[in-house]
């Protein structure tokens, strides 16, 4: 069977991201058999017979930008999969401002600073990493690839850097954590239940997870999703919520049972109190992630968190937020160096991880680049992604004339300052 249609098929679980709205339950098959009946046995045939992916040598040469990807993953899925990935929220004005906001901040670079092979490499939470790039979390991955958060996290591990890996992700923690020995944060979307939630982080640190990242600006609201009625199969969502660690689960229960179990079974109500509740049962760092106000990273900083993602959920979330990286010097002047600030949202280029690092970001995050990537050729789509955005900025640290990635400042910005 081809990828596109085992994707085709995947594209009913995208439910698997516990917060995600689901069209209601309705006919998706196109011939006599169940639909999940078939999509249980197209997983069996697809993960025998693996469709071969894009050699090494045909990928660099049709992907000299992350942007390539786009076209290259577009040919691999279908029309509802591909917009679940590339659109974004309402009118996508928060998708556009993401992207444009990087295009309005000039560079303008010393001259004749003598630097030969710059050193890209960073620390973050004590965690040497070669390149200031994190992979964010993305859920649901098995739809782009079988392989999904497996492939992910061993080009993370070949890359020296770190995957933030979402409770959505389509494997277990213990899975993902199993293929690949590199550092991995996990991304935590907050159960109902809190014994749920405590067992569920236990797991993640025994599995050798190294950070908690909660993401606090919860869901998605997208046009294409709700138009393309994406569902999840009763199997798959009874795996996810299994994997989560819920219980009372049966293949007996209706689906609309197993919906209305999955509606109740996450917190979408979170409070800062919900950080000193980690705090009591683990003692791994903890990131908050959607942090766009300086009044909120004060918070952030005061309960003592490890660090901040100034993000805007990708533009996928509510509409008319401003883009990220416009964000980030008003929250980076306003903490003062007291945690770690990273960011994520319109990271397409070197240049622009050169201008986030010099409005102070400590690194950023890709998401849509590294899920492309996976949709187009697996752990080679995502090595690839990697590959381009550490050229790029290695090129960017040569004409600015940095030789680590500390020495990158807003001298390099026009009408930029150190501050």
């Amino acid at each position: 069977m081809k990828r596109r249609q085992f994707t085709h098929l995947m594209a009913f679980s995208t439910g698997s991201l516990p917060l995600l709205s689901v069209a209601s339950h309705g006919t998706v098959d196109q011939s006599n058999q169940d639909p999940q009946t078939r999509l249980e046995n197209d997983i069996i045939e697809n993960n025998a017979n693996p469709q071969e992916p894009l050699n090494d040598s045909l990928l660099s040469q049709q992907a000299v930008k992350v942007d390539d990807f786009i076209e290259l993953a577009k040919e691999q899925l279908p029309q509802g999969v591909f917009e679940y990935i590339t659109t974004g929220s309402a009118e996508e004005v928060t998708l556009r401002a993401n992207l444009s906001a990087f295009k309005q901040i000039k560079i303008l670079p010393p001259l004749l600073h003598g630097v030969d092979r710059p050193d890209l490499s960073t620390t973050i939470l004590k965690q040497r990493i070669s390149l200031p790039v994190i992979l964010a979390p993305v859920g649901a991955q098995r739809m782009f690839h079988p392989e999904g958060a497996l492939a992910t996290a061993r080009a993370a591990t070949k890359a020296e850097t770190i995957f933030a890996v979402s409770t959505s992700a389509g494997h277990s923690p213990e899975e993902v954590a199993d293929a690949a020995n590199g550092p991995k944060w996990f991304q935590l979307y907050v159960p109902q239940d809190r014994a749920v939630t405590r067992s569920l982080v236990e797991r993640v640190e025994r599995a050798g997870y190294q950070a908690i990242v909660v993401t606090v600006d919860q869901g998605e609201w997208k046009d294409s999703d709700r138009r393309n009625q994406f569902m999840l199969p009763k199997e798959m969502l009874i795996q996810h919520l299994q994997n989560v660690g819920h219980q009372g689960l049966s293949d007996r229960m209706s689906y609309e049972e197993l919906m209305a179990f999955n509606a109740r079974s996450w917190d979408q109500s979170l409070t800062w109190e919900i950080f000193d509740w980690l705090r009591s049962v683990t003692r791994l760092p903890l990131l908050v992630k959607g942090v766009l106000r300086k009044e909120d990273a004060l918070k952030a900083v005061s309960i003592g968190l490890d660090g901040i993602v100034v993000s805007n959920h990708g533009g996928r979330r509510l509409d008319g937020m401003p883009a990220s990286i416009d964000m980030l010097p008003e929250i980076v002047d306003a903490v003062g160096g007291r945690t770690e600030i990273l960011m994520d949202g319109g990271i397409r280029r070197g240049t622009d991880i050169l201008k986030a690092l010099a409005l102070g970001a400590k690194a950023v995050l890709i998401g849509r680049p590294h899920a492309l990537g996976l949709a187009a050729a697996g752990e080679s789509g995502v090595d690839r992604v990697i590959h381009l955005l550490r050229q790029e900025l290695e090129n960017a640290m040569l004409a600015t004339g940095c030789a680590t990635v500390g020495d990158i400042d807003r001298s390099l910005l026009e009408g930029g300052c150190v501050t």
